[in-house]
């Protein structure tokens, strides 16, 4: 027997006659060999041997690999990382990225004839063995480095966990399939190939897969400038990687250490007196770990992540399944390049910070999505609470976007939705002097349903929050009075406001389509910040709205371009009548009228803007807008607003007999705007309003009579009725 293995191992892999010669080594390298008076102790059943060569021969010549699981990173606007997203942490890299150190560390302890061996090293083998008998422990590996790079290629290709646990198994069969897969890549690559995939694919601990990540959880740096030292710490943690972590366990870690360091000096990577030296140095000394975050949890920008998660989980185009889409997300290592401006980010977030804390005892959330107003780009999202799933302050709902994205069912959008009537009004031929009763109470009893045939609706009564009187547009806006917007939504009609709150991508939170109702332009219908906010960036861009984008580029590990669907900016209203309606709009902030709803959100260059305020108090927003960026704030309980409502509260240190929309909301979206425009030279929204322009602001145009019941087709003015009849003169150029 003995003569056997001398002769077996000084043979060449490639002049074996069988791979049923290497079922006695196979033997010996899984239960070791105990000589007891020159006889081993294993014995091995001729059935066994039969079975395992067969198994053995019937496999593939080649070791089919799959590309290793990659991080997925997620970056800023200008590059920067926001979050890692992975199944294993890893980043591959090529043996020209390793430094020098680390590869001849980890070839001293793990498979010191690397170099001089096909695949299989049997005499190595065997000297391990005896060496790990001699020592009492395991010292050195029975398995050459390819086999391990075999091993752990064959557990992360497996396809369900009886096929992970085979490729572990210690049975015969097994470590004759690592053989024979390693005879054949031995073949088929070049040794600094296997030495950078057995780098890339090994768990190093801590949450580390392969070397470059290895480096840089215990380092903080890449695998290229490892020293000596921290490459022998590295190296010896792959036999143990709980049990040699060095933040863990530096003591044995250090043990370990030493012993890399001794394999280096006998294999003349290194000098004997540097190798003492060094190993008198202490392992805390030069730690320097970075945390491991995986997923959006230690993001800077938590929430806009997982967005920006939600909107490829939600995407076909990256993979026609769930599972595919979440394993690109985990194991793609492909590089994910978003809209996120950190300024206009870190601005968001101090604002909603500042007025409402994390964890203030009113429990009252704020949450602001602000995208820029020409091309729709999502470029800050932030809320006042901290993601994770336990204490006050903290949860892993989005309130900035709908229950598809891993957001919410929609808050009431209160005021804000009068915009869309304005629109409406104004592209009918409603010009901002239109003047009408908005007197409170009142009751509205003329609506009539979009769809044919559908009942009429009941008599309904609304009341003003602010002021009462007969106002004009320009009034009834600033003021934000309830029943003159519900006035005008009578005299527009149910359809066309709805129909251009939808084309400007506003819906419920849930998905729905948005109820064509008379209390539509009071804001009953449950939106989002995000929703809002995209949708008064038409006021900027003279009419025409550009879907949401959060995502610019995507790159494949091997540098390709993933395409992305187009967005297509579409024209929603006509110009004029945008420009008209934006100049309203920044009359809210800036005009004269005293008493505006918006007066304490002066930004100091152009802007414009809308309060809102649902019953109660249950939800409180503001929307605006500048030349370059559109936001939406809202402030609410996400316990239920109406069960919690904001009147008689004390936040954040400060009493409120009822919080309003220029309240909370209105700061909030002053300071963000500031902060993210800070430095910016000051632009022109560049308006070309419909209607003319004299000293005193908007010349009136048109005044309805009292509304009347449906009258006969009109030629002329009827003297009772304005149903039926828009005046020619409503516009003016």
């Amino acid at each position: 027997m003995k003569n056997f293995f001398e002769n077996f191992w000084r043979k060449k892999p490639q002049d074996l006659p069988g791979i049923g010669r290497l079922v006695g080594i196979a033997t010996l390298m899984l239960g070791g060999v105990l000589f007891v008076g020159g006889i081993p102790a294993l014995a091995i059943a001729s059935q066994t041997i039969v079975d395992a060569n067969a198994a053995a021969d019937s496999l593939p010549l080649n070791l089919q690999t799959l590309p290793l699981p990659e991080s997925t990173r997620i970056l800023a606007a200008d590059g920067t990382p926001i979050a890692d997203l992975y199944q294993q942490n890893r980043v591959e890299v090529t043996i020209d990225q390793i430094s020098k150190p680390m590869q001849e560390a980890i070839l001293a302890i793990e498979d010191s004839r690397f170099y001089e061996h096909n695949g299989i090293d049997f005499r190595g083998t065997v000297r391990a063995y005896v060496t790990n008998q001699i020592s009492g422990g395991v010292v050195q590996g029975g398995s050459t480095l390819t086999q391990q790079y075999v091993k752990n290629s064959l557990v992360l290709s497996a396809k369900t966990p009886e096929e992970a646990a085979a490729a572990k198994a210690k049975t015969i069969a097994r470590k004759l399939r690592e053989m024979r897969y390693s005879l054949a890549i031995e073949r088929t690559n070049t040794k600094e190939e296997i030495l950078s995939g057995y780098l890339n694919i090994s768990y190093f601990g801590a949450g580390a897969h392969g070397v470059e990540a290895a480096s840089k959880r215990y380092f903080s740096k890449s695998a290229i400038d490892l020293t000596v030292i921290e490459a022998a710490t590295i190296a010896g943690i792959v036999q143990q990687p709980t049990g040699y972590d060095p933040i863990r366990n530096p003591a044995r870690n250090e043990n370990r250490r030493n012993q890399v360091l001794d394999r280096m000096v006998a294999n003349n990577y290194l000098d004997s007196g540097e190798a003492e030296n060094l190993k008198k140095i202490s392992v805390k000394t030069y730690l320097n770990p970075t945390p491991i975050r995986n997923g959006c949890t230690g993001s800077i920008s938590p929430f806009f992540c997982d967005y920006v998660v939600q909107v490829v989980r939600n995407d076909p185009a990256f993979g026609e399944s769930q599972e595919e889409r979440d394993r690109f997300l985990r194991e793609s290592g492909a590089k994910i390049t978003t809209t996120l401006n950190l300024k206009a980010q870190e601005s968001a977030q101090t604002a909603v910070d500042k007025y409402i804390p994390r964890d203030d005892p009113s429990q009252k959330a704020a949450a602001i999505s602000m995208v820029n107003s020409k091309t729709g780009e999502v470029i800050a999202m932030a809320q006042n609470r901290t993601w994770g799933t336990d204490g006050l302050g903290n949860t892993t709902y989005n309130y900035n976007v709908d229950a598809q994205h891993g957001g919410t069912a929609g808050m009431q959008a209160g005021s804000t939705f009068k915009v869309f009537t304005l629109l409406a009004a104004l592209e009918q031929g409603y010009g901002p002097g239109t003047v009408l009763d908005a007197s409170t109470p009142k009751t509205f009893t003329n609506f009539t349903a979009c769809e044919e045939g559908a009942p009429v609706f009941e008599p309904y009564t609304v009341n003003n929050s602010t002021r009462s009187g007969v106002f004009d547009m320009n009034q009834g806006l600033a003021y934000s009075v309830n029943t003159y917007f519900m006035g005008l939504e009578e005299l527009t009609g149910l359809c066309r406001p709805v129909d251009i709150a939808e084309k400007l991508g506003v819906k419920t939170g849930k998905g729905q389509p948005l109820e064509r109702v008379p209390s539509f332009t009071l804001g009953t219908a449950p939106v989002t910040p995000l929703m809002m906010a995209s949708a008064v960036s038409v006021f900027a861009n003279h009419g025409t709205h550009c879907p949401t984008v959060v995502i610019t580029e995507i790159m494949t590990r091997d540098g390709e371009e993933i395409p992305l669907s187009k967005k297509v900016c579409n024209s929603v209203v006509d110009p004029g009548t945008a420009d008209t309606a934006a100049l309203m709009l920044t009359n809210v902030i800036d005009g004269g009228i005293e008493g505006r709803t918006g007066a304490r959100m002066t930004l100091g260059r152009e802007a414009g803007g809308k309060t809102g305020t649902t019953n109660d108090s249950a939800a409180v927003w503001f929307v605006g807008f500048t030349p370059e960026i559109s936001a939406a704030v809202w402030v609410g309980d996400p316990r239920g607003g109406y069960k919690y409502p904001m009147k008689n509260i004390t936040i954040n240190g400060k009493k409120y007999k009822q919080v309003f929309g220029s309240s909370l909301p209105g700061p909030i979206w002053k300071e963000a705007l500031l902060g993210a425009l800070a430095d910016s030279p000051a632009t022109s929204l560049e308006l070309q309003p419909s209607w003319a322009l004299t000293d005193k602001g908007i010349a009136p145009t048109f005044v309805p009579p009292p509304w009347c019941p449906p009258c006969p087709s009109c030629s002329a003015p009827p003297t009772t009725c304005a149903r039926c009849w828009t005046a020619p003169s409503v516009r003016k150029s």
